[in-house]
């Protein structure tokens, strides 16, 4: 890791727990969850890092028109409303829904 992610053919510097999880299965064969890649930099005391400024690509016009377009229609799904269901792999069923209203 200490070459940095381009010298093991990523296009940019950039460390994500998806490349180190990969770069760990090449090197040691482990086939690790992420959740397991996060606690183990955590515990080498790695922590997540922000940039301190934007990007000097940012388009930020680009940035206003998906913020104006794009986001409302994605807010819009993620407030659906109605009945919910308890399980989390299948949404309630229009019996359930009518019999239990």
């Amino acid at each position: 890791m200490a070459l940095g992610p381009a010298e093991h053919g990523w296009e940019d510097q950039r460390w994500t727990l998806a490349r180190i999880r990969a770069l760990i299965a090449w090197r040691f064969g482990i086939d690790c969850p992420m959740a397991a890649v996060w606690r183990l930099l955590h515990r080498h005391g790695w922590s997540w890092q922000c940039p301190a400024r934007r990007a000097m690509e940012r388009d930020e016009h680009a940035v206003e028109l998906w913020k104006k377009d794009v986001w409302p229609q994605v807010e819009r799904l993620r407030r659906r409303g109605g009945r919910s269901s308890s399980s989390r792999t299948r949404p309630a069923s229009r019996w359930a829904q009518s019999r239990f209203s």
